[in-house]
Protein backbone atom coordinates (compact mmCIF):
# COMPACT_ATOMS: atom_id res chain seq x y z
CA UNK A 1 0.00 0.00 0.00
CA UNK A 2 1.57 3.41 -1.19
CA UNK A 3 1.15 6.73 1.16
CA UNK A 4 -1.82 8.16 -0.37
CA UNK A 5 -3.54 5.06 0.17
CA UNK A 6 -2.70 4.91 3.69
CA UNK A 7 -3.35 8.38 4.18
CA UNK A 8 -7.12 7.70 2.83
CA UNK A 9 -7.44 4.71 4.87
CA UNK A 10 -7.03 7.00 7.40
CA UNK A 11 -8.81 9.44 6.55
CA UNK A 12 -11.94 7.42 5.93
CA UNK A 13 -11.15 6.57 9.70
CA UNK A 14 -10.86 10.14 11.24
CA UNK A 15 -14.33 10.87 8.75
CA UNK A 16 -15.86 8.28 10.58
CA UNK A 17 -15.08 9.23 14.26
CA UNK A 18 -15.78 13.08 13.47
CA UNK A 19 -19.53 11.85 12.10
CA UNK A 20 -19.86 9.63 15.27
CA UNK A 21 -18.47 12.77 17.24
CA UNK A 22 -21.46 14.68 15.68
CA UNK A 23 -20.15 16.54 12.19
CA UNK A 24 -21.18 16.32 8.77
CA UNK A 25 -18.17 15.63 6.55
CA UNK A 26 -18.62 17.60 3.07
CA UNK A 27 -15.65 17.20 1.26
CA UNK A 28 -12.67 15.06 1.76
CA UNK A 29 -9.22 15.63 0.46
CA UNK A 30 -10.38 19.07 -1.89
CA UNK A 31 -7.46 20.67 -3.04
CA UNK A 32 -7.22 24.12 -4.33
CA UNK A 33 -4.14 26.66 -5.82
CA UNK A 34 -3.10 27.01 -1.86
CA UNK A 35 -3.07 23.62 -0.90
CA UNK A 36 -5.16 20.48 -0.28
CA UNK A 37 -7.26 20.00 3.10
CA UNK A 38 -8.25 16.61 4.37
CA UNK A 39 -11.73 17.19 5.67
CA UNK A 40 -13.96 20.26 5.16
CA UNK A 41 -17.21 19.36 7.73
CA UNK A 42 -19.64 21.19 10.08
CA UNK A 43 -20.06 21.07 13.36
CA UNK A 44 -23.13 22.55 14.93
CA UNK A 45 -22.05 26.24 13.33
CA UNK A 46 -18.77 26.10 12.54
CA UNK A 47 -17.21 25.34 9.25
CA UNK A 48 -14.07 23.07 10.12
CA UNK A 49 -11.49 22.61 8.14
CA UNK A 50 -9.54 18.87 9.32
CA UNK A 51 -5.65 17.84 9.26
CA UNK A 52 -5.50 14.34 9.88
CA UNK A 53 -2.10 13.08 10.95
CA UNK A 54 -1.10 8.94 11.20
CA UNK A 55 1.84 7.59 13.12
CA UNK A 56 1.95 3.95 13.19
CA UNK A 57 4.59 3.74 16.20
CA UNK A 58 5.99 6.70 18.45
CA UNK A 59 9.57 6.45 16.49
CA UNK A 60 8.91 9.92 14.21
CA UNK A 61 7.31 11.41 17.21
CA UNK A 62 3.15 11.78 17.82
CA UNK A 63 0.76 12.49 15.35
CA UNK A 64 -0.38 15.69 16.54
CA UNK A 65 3.05 16.84 16.49
CA UNK A 66 3.23 16.71 12.78
CA UNK A 67 1.25 19.80 11.94
CA UNK A 68 4.08 22.49 12.10
CA UNK A 69 3.89 25.94 11.83
CA UNK A 70 4.51 25.39 7.62
CA UNK A 71 1.95 23.17 7.96
CA UNK A 72 -0.40 24.95 9.55
CA UNK A 73 0.23 28.12 7.21
CA UNK A 74 -0.61 25.86 3.94
CA UNK A 75 -3.46 24.98 5.70
CA UNK A 76 -5.14 29.07 6.37
CA UNK A 77 -4.17 29.68 3.07
CA UNK A 78 -6.10 26.63 1.76
CA UNK A 79 -8.88 27.35 3.57
CA UNK A 80 -9.39 31.04 2.89
CA UNK A 81 -8.97 29.96 -0.33
CA UNK A 82 -11.98 27.56 -0.16
CA UNK A 83 -14.12 29.99 1.74
CA UNK A 84 -13.40 32.20 -1.49
CA UNK A 85 -14.59 29.46 -4.21
CA UNK A 86 -17.19 28.72 -2.41
CA UNK A 87 -18.44 32.13 -1.37
CA UNK A 88 -18.89 31.14 2.46
CA UNK A 89 -20.18 33.93 4.22
CA UNK A 90 -17.69 35.70 6.55
CA UNK A 91 -20.03 35.63 9.32
CA UNK A 92 -20.01 31.85 9.09
CA UNK A 93 -17.34 30.61 12.28
CA UNK A 94 -14.16 28.50 10.99
CA UNK A 95 -12.29 26.00 12.84
CA UNK A 96 -9.23 24.15 12.16
CA UNK A 97 -9.38 20.77 13.85
CA UNK A 98 -6.36 17.87 14.03
CA UNK A 99 -7.19 14.26 14.06
CA UNK A 100 -3.88 12.55 15.18
CA UNK A 101 -4.55 8.27 15.08
CA UNK A 102 -1.63 6.90 17.27
CA UNK A 103 -1.77 2.80 16.59
CA UNK A 104 -5.14 2.04 17.00
CA UNK A 105 -5.27 5.31 19.20
CA UNK A 106 -7.86 8.60 17.74
CA UNK A 107 -7.17 11.61 19.26
CA UNK A 108 -9.19 14.65 18.58
CA UNK A 109 -7.87 18.65 19.19
CA UNK A 110 -10.96 20.80 18.37
CA UNK A 111 -9.45 24.81 17.03
CA UNK A 112 -6.43 23.10 17.60
CA UNK A 113 -4.96 26.58 15.95
CA UNK A 114 -5.93 29.72 14.49
CA UNK A 115 -5.75 31.71 11.28
CA UNK A 116 -2.34 31.64 10.49
CA UNK A 117 -0.86 33.18 7.41
CA UNK A 118 -2.20 37.11 8.27
CA UNK A 119 -5.58 36.43 6.74
CA UNK A 120 -8.97 37.00 8.48
CA UNK A 121 -11.81 35.09 9.27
Amino acid sequence: MNKRQLGGRYEERAAGFLEGQGYRIVERNHRNRMGEIDLIGWDGPYLVFVEVKYRRDGARGRALEAVDLRKRQRLSRAALCYRMQERIPEEIPCRFDVVGIDGGEVTLVKNAFDLCCGGVW
